[in-house]
C-alpha cells in the first residue's frame, strides 16, 4: 500500500520550534514525530511513501533518505518555495502516485485498519474515501455529515446540526480523482472534496479509534503523553 504524506507547511502554531525545523520533525521522546507516524504506518502494511515537502524540506530528506534504514521506500515531491496547499501538493506528486493510495498529513498519528479499508475502498469503485470519526465536537468542531454511507457535506467553517463526524485526517483516493484539479491551481481541500461529494464519489469510512495530531502546542503535549503511556 502507498501513502502520500503532506509535510510541507510552516507549522506556525508550534513556533518558535518550527522556526528552525519543519513541524513533522518536532521531537517526541527522542524521535521526530514523522518517524513515529511512518513506523505506525509500516506496522499496518504501508511500505511505499511519497513525502510532499516544502518548508525546510532538506531537514526531512536528510533524516529519512530513501527510507531503507526504516524498512520502507520513500520518495519526495518538493513544492519549492511557493506553498501549494494540500491539494496542490498532491497534484504536484501525481507522477509518483499509484492508481490507489492513501493521503494523510505530516502531523497526524492515525490508528486504523489500513489493509481492510483499502480493500473496502477498491470494492466501492468510488474516487475517494474519507475516514471519519463520530466526534460530536469533542476533539475540535465536527465538520462532516454522513448519509447512506457517503460524505454528504464537509465544511470546516460552517457547521450544521447534521455534522456529527469529523474528518479523521486520512483519505483513500484513486489517482483519477486528481483529474479534477487543474495544474498550477490553488484548489483547496474544501473545493476538491466538495467536487467529489457533488458527484457522489466520496465514501465515508467510520473509524472508532480517536486521532492524535501535533497541530498545536496543546495537542503536541497530549501526543507526548499518549506515546509515554504506550512505551
Amino acid at each position: 500500500m502507498q501513502i502520500a504524506i503532506i509535510a510541507g507547511g510552516r507549522g506556525t502554531r508550534l513556533a518558535p520550534i518550527t522556526d528552525v525545523i519543519p513541524k513533522p520533525m518536532v521531537l517526541v521522546h527522542g524521535k521526530p514525530f514523522l518517524e513515529h507516524e511512518i513506523m505506525l504506518l509500516k506496522e499496518n502494511g504501508v511500505l511505499d511513501f511519497v513525502l510532499c515537502v516544502g518548508y525546510l524540506s532538506k531537514v526531512i530528506m536528510d533524516h529519512f533518505g530513501d527510507g531503507k534504514r526504516f524498512g520502507v521506500r520513500i520518495r519526495y515531491s518538493d513544492d519549492g518555495k511557493k506553498p501549494l496547499g494540500v491539494i496542490g501538493s498532491l497534484k504536484n506528486a501525481e507522477p509518483l502516485l499509484e492508481d490507489y493510495f492513501f493521503m494523510t498529513y505530516g502531523d497526524a498519528y492515525l490508528r486504523a485498519d489500513y489493509s481492510h479499508a483499502m480493500k473496502e475502498f477498491q470494492h466501492s469503485e468510488k474516487l475517494g474515501m474519507m475516514f471519519v470519526y463520530e466526534n460530536k465536537n469533542k476533539f475540535g468542531r465536527s465538520d462532516v455529515e454522513v448519509r447512506d454511507g457517503l460524505v454528504a457535506s464537509y465544511d470546516k467553517k460552517n457547521q450544521t446540526p447534521d455534522m456529527t463526524f469529523i474528518n479523521y485526517g486520512l483519505i483513500a483516493l484513486r489517482r483519477e480523482a486528481l483529474t479534477r484539479v487543474p495544474v498550477g491551481s490553488e484548489f483547496g481541500e474544501q473545493e476538491f472534496f466538495g467536487q467529489l461529494i457533488r458527484e457522489n464519489e466520496l465514501v465515508a469510512h467510520v473509524t472508532k479509534e480517536r486521532f492524535y495530531e501535533i497541530g498545536s502546542k496543546e495537542s503536541l503535549e497530549e501526543f507526548r503523553k499518549f506515546i509515554s503511556s504506550t512505551t
